[in-house]
């Protein structure tokens, strides 16, 4: 008898465990080390079982038509469970659940300020007075939809077809919500912070933002007072009451660390003048002029909307472009170029960019070639527009600017008076930009550079080739100087492709110190990005 009871058991233990379907969400379990039994305990009432099969859902969204949006998603969470169940567990809906209505409450901590439809209706589902709340299958399928949509505004932010309409041409991200809704129920922690969803960046945006919507709460943005007419521009040690009101939003905004209330244009502001004009790009000096005073009595909601449009915009960067050993970086806004190896800084220049009629493309590639005394090859737009008239007016003109016909196109000659300077960086794109030097180095001298025809002009363009080539054994320090003697055209190739990206930020936060820089929108991005996100943006139909 004891043989027959034991075997039974043996038996029923079998079936349960082969009748067991290891869905994505308990192998992730096991691939984190979790038991499949650990914290497992009957309910004392189990919910009304119930399945989400295609029809279920696709009535669904007939009934929350608002919703329609998110319907394929919506399908491919439940495609990829064999249709069962999310959001509940023994008892009622999840501790993730509740998570996720939370996080959607705080969208606004996010930089977003947009409202899910049906809200209402998903508030009614986590009142414990309401009496009248909407069905189980509804449920279910309101807490799927409210995970889209919050998995797609933080993490993804715009689609990839609606940034090449605005021309944002970077790589962007390709996330799949149900993988990523696996993981986030094995770790919820990873939806407070992840860098692996959104590069460092995005976190030191959204502190700063904290900052200054708190300094908004407590009206510490006080107007700087000044009468436009008879306002002389500020010197050390002068005095002015206007001084103490600068002082004031030095010390709020951080620049200063006490605010002595003097109206003394003192050594202590001194420090604080030079911070701020540095963190927004201005020439490094100590005077300030009457456009720096209009410029900080910008209401301080148009800081907080820039913040947030560059947040929006870091959603779309893949992670690894940051996490890169080696890669350049441009920001257009901010006239800088930065060369990044071995995870650190190794160079950063001054760069001057396209100008409104031919704007720099926001795109990335991979240079594969170091230039060194370059043609410059005139594009036909220019020769049309340009090099025509002057040659008419000038029948010199093309032997006195060292120039000639080349195969029924004009090209420069080498030599420093190259409009390319010494030497240039090449990655193939269908645009015709890349890196180059410039002869024209007095242009680095203004704050805001919009002066080429596309290509990036870069101020350091030789110490950028000393650094690229640094550890090439085949091009020691000599053999680039020779080359770079304006003599011949001479070619080096990369042994390894260098990735470049070319993007528009005019908010970012520095690494080392964690002060904001607010850049220039040279091309009124940020109107554009603002009218697409925000001009109709209280519910998202």
């Amino acid at each position: 008898m004891r043989n027959s009871t034991s075997l039974f058991l043996i038996l029923a233990a079998g079936f349960l465990l082969s009748s067991f379907d290891f869905n994505d969400h308990d192998k992730l379990l096991l691939k984190n080390g979790m038991s499949l039994t650990e914290n497992i305990c009957l309910p004392e009432k189990a919910i009304t079982e119930f399945s989400v099969d295609s029809v279920s859902i696709i009535t669904f969204f007939k009934k929350y038509s608002k919703l329609k949006k998110y319907q394929k998603d919506v399908l491919d969470l439940y495609r990829k469970r064999e249709h069962r169940t999310i959001w509940y567990d023994e008892k009622s809906i999840s501790e993730f659940g509740h998570l996720l209505y939370e996080k959607v409450d705080l969208l606004k901590e996010q930089g977003i300020e947009k409202k899910m439809p049906y809200k209402d209706v998903i508030d009614e589902v986590f009142n414990e007075t309401a009496t009248e709340k909407p069905s189980q299958l509804d449920t279910e399928l309101l807490l799927s939809s409210m995970y889209v949509f919050y998995a797609s505004n933080v993490f993804s932010g715009e689609d990839a077809v609606t940034l090449k309409k605005i021309g944002w041409y970077l790589p962007t991200k390709n996330i799949s919500y149900s993988r990523l809704l696996d993981s986030l129920i094995v770790d919820p922690n990873r939806l407070n912070k992840d860098e692996h969803l959104l590069f460092e960046q995005y976190y030191k945006l959204q502190e700063v933002l904290k900052k200054y919507r708190e300094i908004e709460k407590n009206n510490l943005w006080k107007r700087i007072d000044i009468d436009s007419a008879t306002y002389k521009e500020l010197k050390p040690m002068d005095s002015a009451v206007v001084i103490s009101q600068i002082r004031q939003r030095l010390f709020v905004v951080g620049d200063l660390k006490q605010d002595s209330k003097s109206n003394k244009y003192d050594e202590e502001l001194m420090a604080g003048v030079l911070n701020y004009k540095k963190r927004y790009g201005l020439k490094l000096n100590y005077t300030w002029t009457r456009e720096q005073i209009n410029q900080m009595n910008e209401p301080i909601g148009n800081r907080i909307k820039t913040i947030m449009l560059n947040m929006e915009r870091c959603r779309w960067i893949p992670t690894k472009l940051a996490s890169a050993n080696e890669y350049v970086m441009v920001n257009i806004p901010s006239f800088r170029l930065i060369y990044v190896k071995n995870g650190k800084y190794e160079l950063v220049s001054d760069v001057f960019v396209g100008t409104r009629m031919t704007e720099t493309v926001i795109f990335s590639g991979m240079i594969d070639r170091i230039v060194f005394s370059p043609y410059w090859n005139v594009p036909q737009s220019i020769i049309d527009n340009e090099l025509k008239l002057k040659m008419a007016a000038d029948k010199n003109y093309l032997e006195e600017n060292n120039m000639e016909w080349n195969g029924g196109r004009v090209r420069q000659k080498p030599g420093p008076k190259n409009s390319l300077g010494l030497v240039k960086f090449m990655f193939p794109n269908p645009n015709d930009i890349y890196l180059h030097d410039t002869p024209a180095k007095s242009l680095f001298e203004f704050e805001k550079r919009t002066f080429s025809h596309g290509c990036i002009n870069v101020k350091e363009a030789k110490n950028l080739a000393l650094s690229i080539l640094k550890d090439n054994p085949d091009w020691p320090v000599e053999k680039i100087n020779q080359a770079m003697s304006g003599e011949k055209e001479t070619t080096c190739m990369l042994k390894n492709k260098i990735p470049i990206y070319i993007g528009y930020f005019t908010a970012w936060v520095n690494d080392e110190t964690g002060e904001i820089s607010f850049f220039p929108d040279v091309y009124e991005r940020d109107k554009r990005l603002d009218k697409l996100l925000y001009s109709d943006t209280v519910v998202m139909e």
